[in-house]
């Protein structure tokens, strides 16, 4: 437990990073900073440099989110009427753990890039973004679809996290086996963002990832309901 304690810590003290970079970076923001911006990357809306505390705001309710589903496994390890559950419960809390720490890293290093822009182009008085967020974000999102597909195989059936379809939860190898694939697209899926993200615009970038997001889900939909198939006809 004390090993999940240390972890749980560690989570929260990466996600409330960005909060605190965000308090102190606005005290030497003008009062007024660019929010928001047209496909063309003008800037269309100028607003309150205290919106910039939104977004790490949404960071910290991500991990309660994930927090809350934490205790859930790390209770029912203690709770496990057997080994089995006990072990699955107990490996879904270490999973969900990275992810939380994954995301929060990945969306902590996003604020900076936000807060560097909106401080850049409100004291040179710009009027269009002298960062690309968007190809950005894609190209950190690109890799936390690779950081989250190596902890996907190492997931147990759930109803969390990881390929959570009727067809994967058949029984524990429509799950392995379905979540092995999943784990594959989901870095292939990956890799294609951050390779098409350093070429492309951002906003490009977006619907090629959205594409490639789109053509994964199908392909694991697909191969999932065929290992689960090839159970039921195993079992007759």
């Amino acid at each position: 437990m004390s090993k999940f304690f240390k972890s749980k810590k560690i989570m929260w003290i990466i996600s409330i990073i960005p909060l605190i970079l965000t308090g102190i970076t606005i005290q030497f923001m003008p009062d007024s900073v660019p929010m928001h911006y047209d496909i063309s990357g003008k800037i269309d809306r100028w607003g309150s440099k205290y919106e910039n505390i939104i977004f790490p705001i949404f960071i910290l309710l991500i991990t309660l989110f994930w927090q809350i589903f934490i205790l859930y496994y790390q209770k029912k390890s203690l709770t496990a009427s057997t080994d089995k559950e006990r072990h699955e419960a107990a490996s879904n809390a270490k999973c969900l753990i990275i992810v939380s720490i994954s995301t929060s890293i990945v969306f902590g290093i996003m604020q900076c890039f936000i807060l560097f822009g909106s401080y850049f182009e409100a004291t040179k008085n710009s009027t269009h973004a002298s960062v690309d967020i968007a190809k950005v974000s894609c190209i950190l999102l690109g890799v936390l679809y690779i950081i989250l597909g190596n902890y996907m195989p190492k997931t147990k059936k759930n109803g969390t996290i990881g390929v959570r379809i009727s067809w994967s939860m058949y029984n524990d190898v429509t799950w392995a086996k379905s979540n092995y694939f999943g784990a594959i697209a989901l870095i292939i899926t990956g890799l294609l963002t951050i390779i098409t993200s350093i070429f492309v615009s951002g906003n490009l970038s977006t619907i090629l990832m959205l594409i490639y997001l789109a053509i994964a889900v199908v392909a694991i939909l697909i191969y999932s309901y065929d290992i689960y198939t090839d159970e039921c006809k195993s079992k007759h």
